[in-house]
C-alpha cells in the first residue's frame, strides 16, 4: 500500500511538473525575436491606429512599444497577433507608489479589459526616469514598480505581462571603454532596489542606446563609421581585451559592465530605443536622410542575425529601434521630429527593405502572416502532441 502511495505521489509530481513545462510552452516572451518598434504619436498627421496595424503587419514588425495605454490603440490591435508594451505615464508614478489600489485602478481600466484578444506583453512604468531631474519621481519609481507587479499578481496576470523600466544613459558615471561602465552613485541608491527585484522575476534591464546622440554631442572625436556600422578601426578595450567595430555594442556592453560592477551579472539587457534622426537644426551633426538610412538598414541587418554582443556572444540583442513615425508636435530640437522609419501618409521615409502602407486589398502582407500564423500553430499542435504522450505514458 506504502510503495502503491509512493508510486502515486511520483506520478503527480510529475505531472504538475509537465503542466508547469506546458504552460511554459503556451506563454509568450515580452519581445518575440529581436526587432521591434516604438509607436510614438506626438504628431497630428500619423495613420489611424487601425491603419498602423496593416503597416506593421506588411513591415512584418511584431513587437511594439508606446508610451501609453491609449485604448483606441489596444482596441486596434485586438486580433492583430503584435506584441505589445505600454507604459505608465511619469506623472502617475507618485500616486501609484503611495498607494496601490491606483496602479490596480489603472491596469482594470487600461489593460485587462482588451485581454487576451490585445497581446499586452508587457507594462513599462515609466521612462527614463533614473538620472533625471525630478528627484521625487526617483524616490517613487521602486514603489510604483511594486504596485503595478502587485497588482498584475492578484488579478493572475504577473506570469504573462512582464513589469519593466527603460533608463536613459544618464544612469551611468563613464561609458567609455565599455569594461569601465559602472552607475553614478547617487542613482545607484534608486536603482539597487530595482534591479533586486527584477532579478527575482526575471526582467531584464531595459537601456535607451543612441550612437546618434554619442555622435552629434561630440563629431570632432567620434568616427561617423563607428556610429553607423560601416567599415572603421573599431576601438580596443585592454581590460577585457575585446574589439569593437560599432557604437551600438559598445553601449550595450557598457550596459553589461555596470550591472556586472553592481553584482547583477545574469540579468540581460536590452534596448528599448535606439534610432538616428534624418533632419536636425544647424548644430546637430550627423542628422541627415542618408545616415539615418545607413544606421537603421544596419541596425536590422545587424538585429536579425540574432547574435550577441563581444561581452556576451550567446545572448542575442533584442531592441525596440525608434520611432516609427515622424511626429510633428515634438518639441525640442528638429531632430526630435524626424526619427520616423515611415512618413505620415505611412511610406518609408528612406527604404532600408520594409513595404509601406496598402490598401486593405492588398494580399502580400497577410499571405505572409497566415504563414508564420500557421508555422506557429504547427508548432503547438506538436508541443501538445509531445506532451500527451508523455502524460500517458506517466499514468499506464
Amino acid at each position: 500500500m506504502t510503495s502503491m502511495h509512493s508510486l502515486f505521489e511520483f506520478r503527480l509530481s510529475l505531472l504538475l511538473l509537465l503542466f508547469a513545462f506546458f504552460n511554459g510552452l503556451l506563454g509568450v516572451e515580452a519581445f518575440t525575436g529581436t526587432y521591434g518598434v516604438n509607436y510614438g504619436r506626438i504628431a497630428d498627421n500619423i495613420p489611424s491606429p487601425e491603419a498602423v496595424v496593416t503597416l506593421l503587419k506588411a513591415a512584418k514588425i511584431k513587437n511594439v512599444k508606446i508610451f501609453d495605454a491609449d485604448q483606441k490603440v489596444l482596441e486596434a490591435f485586438k486580433g492583430s497577433g503584435l506584441e505589445l508594451i505600454v507604459m505608465v505615464p511619469n506623472e502617475l508614478l507618485k500616486d501609484m507608489s503611495a498607494n496601490e489600489d491606483q496602479a490596480m485602478q489603472w491596469i482594470k481600466s487600461n489593460v485587462q479589459p482588451f485581454l487576451p484578444e490585445t497581446k499586452v506583453r508587457g507594462i513599462a512604468v515609466g521612462n527614463e526616469i533614473l538620472g533625471g531631474a525630478d528627484p521625487g519621481l526617483s524616490e517613487a519609481l521602486f514603489g510604483a514598480i511594486k504596485s503595478v507587479y502587485n497588482s498584475l499578481d492578484r488579478l493572475g496576470l504577473a506570469n504573462s505581462i512582464e513589469v519593466s523600466t527603460p533608463h536613459s544613459e544618464a544612469v551611468f558615471a563613464n561609458s567609455y571603454p565599455p569594461s569601465s561602465c559602472t552607475f553614478k552613485e547617487d542613482v545607484f541608491v534608486f536603482m539597487k532596489p530595482i534591479l533586486d527585484f527584477f532579478s527575482q522575476i526575471g526582467t531584464p534591464f531595459y537601456i535607451n542606446a543612441y550612437p546618434f546622440l554619442a555622435y552629434k554631442s561630440d563629431p570632432e572625436h567620434i568616427d561617423i563609421n563607428y556610429a553607423l556600422f560601416k567599415p572603421n578601426p573599431g576601438i580596443y578595450d585592454e581590460k577585457t581585451n575585446l574589439h569593437y567595430d560599432n557604437m551600438f555594442d559598445a553601449q550595450i556592453d557598457a550596459a553589461y559592465a555596470a550591472l556586472d560592477a553592481a553584482g547583477y551579472d545574469k540579468m540581460e539587457v536590452r534596448v528599448s530605443e535606439t534610432g538616428w534622426a534624418s533632419s536636425g537644426d544647424e548644430g546637430e551633426a550627423g542628422a541627415t536622410v542618408q545616415n539615418a538610412r545607413t544606421y537603421n538598414f544596419n541596425l536590422r541587418k545587424r538585429l536579425l542575425k540574432k547574435k550577441g554582443t563581444p561581452l556576451r556572444p550567446k545572448i542575442p540583442v533584442r531592441a525596440y529601434v525608434f520611432a516609427l513615425f515622424n511626429e510633428d508636435l515634438k518639441p525640442g530640437p528638429t531632430s526630435e521630429r524626424h526619427f520616423g522609419l515611415f512618413k505620415a501618409d505611412g511610406s518609408i521615409a528612406y527604404n532600408i527593405g520594409f513595404t509601406g502602407l496598402k490598401s486593405s486589398g492588398s494580399s502580400s502582407s497577410y499571405l505572409s502572416l497566415k504563414g508564420i500564423q500557421s508555422r506557429g500553430w504547427h508548432s503547438y499542435t506538436a508541443a501538445l502532441v509531445a506532451c500527451s504522450s508523455v502524460l500517458l505514458l506517466v499514468f499506464i
